[in-house]
């Protein structure tokens, strides 16, 4: 059951910072991963940040369980040594059945809560995940004097998850979005993969035979990904949140990654997660539209200044339908000119 539309607004906690009504406007093409137990990784973050659009320190799967608190001391360390300015700041916490997740809330918000803008939160199976994660917010924040909501962005990687989608995607107006979690919804669906995103040589549609041309019939490999990640998509943005790409794991193949992450963007997704650093350019490259298209979509705007009507340009006829498409390319072009000074003038934005 939703909360009444009255309601739906309102703080969960007496002295809670006010839930946010637009979601706040950020650049956020990469979630780059960065294990805060590794000191040395860790060093590196001071140059990491004008190179990225939002860093994550990871408390999560990756982290061993004798290093949990490790990882959270880390994180709580790097939030306070940086200043990180238009770049987000983010923590994937351990999933709600496990040992370590109420100290990470409780440390993540009464050390941090003010640099804090997004937790992820793991292996989401249905709004009532996210209500609990809302309400100890609510009484965290008021409990320290946070002066802002910390959003919430779920992980969709279980089977029930994607069954409940829908409701995930409006249970809170903390939601900031949702990413494609491949691993885990592999192994909760029982999918017979250990790739972690991308295709699978074994997933194809064979074209039909021809027994009188004696060549061999053509096979065309399919993404394993694509009916999850349209219902995430359509989910989200129907419910004014973000949809993300997960993780692409096989870091020697930077082709697949830039393939992946293209139809990710193609199809909606704002970003993708970057787990090494020779993802960022790629995902900075992908989740940034071509200059040509952005041109055009400009061109489309000049010329129906209120999205009425029909013109033709270069022979193609725009109307209001290609007004809207043109609309969402220039806003995002907008918003990467802010943060991206060579993008500003590539597209002639600056």
């Amino acid at each position: 059951m939703t909360k009444t539309p009255h309601a739906f607004f309102r703080p969960l906690a007496i002295g809670a910072p006010e839930p946010f009504r637009e979601q706040p406007t950020r650049v956020e093409r990469m979630i780059h991963f960065v294990p805060p137990h590794i000191e040395k990784v860790v060093a590196k973050v001071g140059s990491l940040i004008d190179q990225v659009d939002v860093v994550l320190g990871n408390l999560e799967d990756a982290i061993p369980a004798d290093q949990k608190e490790a990882a959270r001391g880390g994180f709580v360390r790097m939030a306070k040594d940086h200043t990180f300015g238009s770049t987000g700041l983010w923590a994937r916490i351990n999933c709600l059945n496990s040992p370590w997740v109420l100290n990470d809330v409780m440390t993540l918000v009464g050390e941090v809560g003010d640099k804090l803008d997004v937790i992820m939160l793991p292996k989401v199976e249905g709004p009532w995940d996210v209500h609990y994660l809302d309400q100890l917010l609510a009484q965290l924040e008021a409990r320290h004097s946070v002066s802002r909501p910390i959003q919430i962005h779920a992980i969709l990687e279980t089977a029930e998850g994607v069954k409940n989608v829908d409701a995930i995607a409006t249970a809170s107006p903390r939601m900031h979005g949702m990413s494609l979690g491949p691993a885990d919804l592999a192994a909760s669906r029982g999918m017979k993969t250990t790739r972690v995103g991308g295709g699978h040589p074994d997933y194809l549609v064979l074209a039909d035979a021809d027994e009188t041309s004696g060549i061999p019939r053509a096979g065309f490999q399919q993404d394993l990904w694509h009916y999850t990640l349209a219902k995430m998509v359509d989910a989200c943005l129907s419910a004014g949140l973000k949809a993300f790409y997960g993780p692409f794991g096989d870091f020697s193949d930077p082709d697949a990654c830039r393939a992946q992450f293209r139809n990710a963007f193609l199809m909606g997704c704002a970003g993708a997660w970057t787990l090494h650093p020779s993802q960022i350019g790629i995902a900075r490259e992908v989740f940034s539209p071509p200059a040509d298209e952005v041109a055009f979509a400009l061109r489309i705007l000049e010329a129906m200044p209120d999205g009425t009507g029909a013109v033709m340009i270069d022979g193609k006829m725009q109307d209001d339908a290609t007004w809207k498409q043109a609309k969402v390319l220039a806003d995002l072009a907008r918003q990467l000119a802010a943060k991206d000074p060579e993008l500003a003038a590539l597209y002639g934005l600056s």
